[in-house]
């Protein structure tokens, strides 16, 4: 078996905006998901609270819809109960409290924009469903610059300590993200390798097809390099970059990924993009009924981390809407052997590994052999392929995606996946100062066809440093 069931304590899961999409295409199914594997034991139970006016038999209905039909689903929904409430005035709280018994572990999951995680917090604690082993979990987006996100920390702060509150990023759920850190610790392979000396370059792509999808109003507001860049591609910059942890445990793990933000270098370039017409796509400013928008569907920038492991290596990172496909990729490229003895073919040939966090979980490494047959020492570039997929078969159903996972971490009290306060913050600042730069510069993005690529002026940048992008593949 690839995948163990391990026990936790009975729970109690309060879901505010239980009735939003995030409840119900996420949260929901992956509670399901835990429940049909075993892991939600005698006495667990979810509470959904929201102002939509229903009973606890219409929001198990409105469950029921989003999950489908499946076998045992009835003894799941018999766990669940739902309380109309409002998260900023009195109605709605004592019927919440009389709803709640008396677990072992309470967690409270914000699904709620932020603009309510203080008038929640406040509730929460004065009617008397926090105490100092109560966890809470909020969601992105964490503020909107540096100077919200120091409210948002402070608004929480005044309720709950810090061991109390778990900042989700699903990225750090997914399965290959965590064994990067497996591969990278565990193996004596690559640890000696992963530094300045021995690595050309690191991509880090997070590319997806759809357009705004619903979200306009936030993401005019946003654009990709507060929706991506300072959260989820920062992350798995952290992951990538960061020193080993004295052990794997919270504090350790996050101290170090503090280190690295703070060693962050200001970009050295930086592209954005706005995605137009194309392939019978509408255009980002129509998509969003603004015609004279300026806000990025695309950044590129290339960063480096000044220390002593990475001094000089350029980590090259691109997120966009509208690509080409649906692909999140970290591409470790190692430099080229210091002499050739195969002549000039040897020179386009790298070690790279590719860990591929979506549409296909797993990892590949490319390693140059010579090509069989007769005629010479010809050279060809073959993966070692760990695709999650293939290499296990119909045993890798049973891996727990990104919110199984860490919605079983809120239960078992571990914050290794989860944002600290100040890396928060440190990734605000940093991000901070890069959208300063190019709103001083006053120029608007650079519009790419709605099903390429990106911009040009992305592939310009890798070119300016004899480079390429690697293939966005799905």
């Amino acid at each position: 078996m690839v995948s163990r069931v391990i026990p936790v304590e009975p729970f109690e899961l309060i879901v505010f905006g239980a009735t939003g999409d995030l409840a119900r295409k996420k949260i929901l199914p992956a509670l399901w998901r835990r429940f049909r594997a075993g892991q939600m034991p005698e006495g667990a139970r979810v509470i959904g609270a929201a102002r939509t006016e229903l009973d606890t038999d219409g929001w198990r209905r409105m469950v029921a819809e989003a999950i489908g039909p499946a076998e045992g689903l009835d003894a799941f929904l018999e766990r669940l109960a739902y309380v109309t409430l409002d998260a900023t005035g009195e109605a709605g709280w004592p019927e919440l409290r009389a709803a709640c018994g008396a677990p072992e572990v309470r967690a409270v999951y914000f699904s709620v924009a932020p603009a309510l995680f203080a008038p929640l917090a406040e509730r929460v604690r004065a009617h008397g469903l926090a105490d100092g082993e109560t966890r809470v979990v909020v969601e992105k987006p964490f503020g909107h610059d540096l100077a919200s996100a120091r409210a948002l920390n402070a608004a929480l702060a005044a309720q709950f300590s810090e061991d109390q509150i778990y900042r989700i990023d699903h990225y750090l759920g997914k399965e290959t993200v965590q064994n990067l850190m497996a591969v990278r610790f565990g193996n004596m392979l690559f640890e000696p390798l992963w530094n300045a000396q021995y690595v050309d370059h690191i991509q880090i792509t997070v590319a997806e097809q759809v357009g705004v999808a619903g979200r306009a109003e936030y993401y005019d507001h946003a654009g990709a390099m507060r929706d991506m860049v300072q959260n989820h591609l920062m992350q798995l910059l952290c992951l990538t970059a960061m020193e080993p942890p004295a052990r794997f445990e919270p504090g350790a793990v996050r101290d170090e990924k503090l280190k690295v933000i703070r060693a962050l270098e200001p970009p050295r370039w930086l592209v954005r993009g706005q995605y137009g017409a194309g392939q019978g796509q509408a255009a980002y400013v129509d998509d969003v009924g603004a015609p004279a928008s300026g806000t990025e569907t695309f950044v590129a920038l290339r960063a480096e981390v000044g220390n002593w492991r990475w001094v000089g290596t350029p980590f090259y990172l691109r997120t966009g809407k509208r690509l080409s496909a649906r692909s999140s990729e970290i591409a470790v490229v190692f430099k080229d052997t210091p002499h050739s003895i195969f002549g000039i073919d040897a020179g386009a040939h790298r070690n790279i590994l590719a860990i591929q966090l979506q549409p296909n979980e797993g990892m590949k490494l490319w390693m140059t052999i010579k090509e069989p047959g007769p005629g010479g020492m010809r050279l060809l570039d073959v993966p070692l392929d760990m695709t999650f997929a293939e290499t296990l078969g119909p045993e890798a159903e049973l891996i727990a995606d990104a919110y199984e996972r860490l919605i079983m971490d809120v239960i078992r009290g571990n914050q290794t996946l989860f944002m600290r306060g100040d890396e928060v913050e440190a990734a605000w600042a940093w991000t901070d100062a890069a959208i300063a730069g190019f709103e001083a510069a006053g120029e608007r993005p650079e519009v790419y066809p709605a099903g390429s690529d990106g911009p040009r002026g992305a592939e310009r940048m890798m070119a300016r440093d004899q480079r390429l992008w690697r293939e966005i593949a799905g």
